[in-house]
């Protein structure tokens, strides 16, 4: 709809039609009687009005309450009456928004949803470029570029595109999904919207706008979303402002001006996708929250290996490998630290508090500075966020997710009260 409503872009900005027209008619080729009768009565000095390109747009939503005459038109006997014309006058008639459509651009959204009956009505203007209205010998010639938007899958069985009009329509173009996380960040970024002022409030650092944009790359390549339906735009224009607004809110209690996002506004975006993506068989039995959070893990995962070491390959070597097998584990401080520590972080907490906590870890602010040295200050307790929870994806150190908070310590400790969890769900 969005690339549709650009076309307009490659109209010459003013066109002239003859003034009082309802269809555009061109001065120099009229085809209703209005504007044929004004001509051969004014010849040259007949009036001139300039439509620009704006306006030379219309769009419709496919609806199943459309009609013939919402689209082509239909005599009108209320018109009739007003002017004492007789029903065979074609100046009697109510044009549709194809015929008014004329000398422009004119879009279907949701092809599918127009009932069969009406999509048969569209065979003629596409093919021989006129339309016949009902009780009249007349045709329009119509000089109109028709624009149809669809789903190419029709995952939700609420209509179809007859062949007939497919033979009709002489190209089908198929958009694709961002190629790239960079082009994915710019979309979502142009789409999005925010109140005044929240812009200022919020700080967003681009790992989180990165994570926001892998989450659905991972769900378009998850086994349990149904690729026939696929994962739109949507879902990471809609997590980034459920992410935001997380953030203001925690602000907004705090009394602070102004916040960074965390990782734990992540979580914010689980209502962002369990509505936006259609699960297979296997993703239904797990459920659509399950399915969110393990996705927004996947995401933490596989940005976490892209950023900083992996995780799997000291742990195999142990945190001491011997002399010329390797660099020493740069993760051994801070997971030693939680052989008999724990931390928690408050989803609610302040900004001064959250990175208190954090320094709280030794070796932690250290490995962030020497990894990214560039980062700005207030972006740092945001990257300490992320080895912690980038180490428990990978089992390094446990996590126990709480109502507002994370618990995070010995790998051992977190599965033993995950096993808790179960068991006390299990006797509720």
């Amino acid at each position: 709809t969005r690339m549709a409503r650009a076309l307009v872009q490659l109209l010459d900005e003013w066109m002239p039609v003859v003034e009082g027209s309802e269809i555009n008619d061109d001065p120099m080729a009229p085809i209703s009687r209005y504007a044929k009768d004004l001509i051969a009565t004014k010849g040259d000095a007949t009036p001139i009005a300039w439509v620009h390109r704006d306006q030379r747009y219309t769009e419709k939503l496919a609806t199943p309450d459309v009609t013939v005459a919402d689209l082509i038109g239909d005599s009108d006997p209320i018109k009739a009456a007003n002017l004492k014309l007789d029903y065979s006058d074609e100046r009697v008639i109510h044009f549709g928004l194809i015929p008014r459509s004329h000398r422009g651009i004119f879009v279907i959204n949701e092809l599918p949803d127009l009932q069969p009956r009406i999509q048969v009505a569209l065979f003629n203007i596409l093919q021989e470029g006129d339309v016949q209205i009902r009780g009249f010998k007349l045709r329009l010639p119509l000089d109109i570029q028709f624009v149809f938007t669809a789903n190419p899958e029709d995952y939700t069985n609420r209509g179809a595109i007859i062949t007939p009009l497919k033979d009709r329509i002489q190209s089908q173009i198929l958009t694709h999904y961002p190629g790239s996380v960079e082009l994915g960040m710019r979309i979502t970024a142009q789409e999005l919207r925010s109140p005044a002022g929240q812009a200022e409030r919020v700080k967003v650092p681009d790992l989180l706008r990165v994570l926001v944009e892998r989450v659905a790359m991972e769900a378009r390549n998850s086994e349990f979303v149904d690729p026939k339906s696929g994962v739109s735009a949507r879902l990471t224009i809609s997590a980034m402002e459920s992410v935001i607004s997380a953030a203001e809110l925690r602000a907004l209690r705090n009394g602070e001006e102004r916040t960074v996002a965390r990782i734990a506004d992540l979580h914010a975006i689980v209502p962002a996708i369990t509505g936006k993506i259609e699960l297979v068989y296997e993703g239904e039995q797990e459920g659509p929250e399950k399915v969110a959070v393990h996705l927004i893990g996947l995401a933490v995962r596989n940005v976490f290996k892209e950023l900083f070491p992996d995780p799997a390959k000291p742990r195999k070597l142990g945190r001491n490998p011997p002399t010329g097998t390797g660099r020493p584990d740069p993760y051994a401080q801070v997971i030693g630290w939680f052989d008999d520590n724990s931390l928690d972080l408050t989803a609610t907490a302040t900004d001064d508090d959250h990175r208190a906590a954090l320094r709280t870890v030794p070796g932690l602010d250290g490995l962030v500075q020497e990894q990214h040295p560039y980062l700005e200050a207030d972006e740092v307790p945001l990257w300490m966020e992320f080895v912690l929870h980038g180490l428990s994806e990978h089992s390094r150190i446990g996590r126990s997710t709480l109502v507002r908070s994370v618990r995070f310590g010995d790998v051992l400790g977190s599965v033993l009260g995950n096993i808790d969890e179960e068991s006390d769900e299990g006797e509720a």
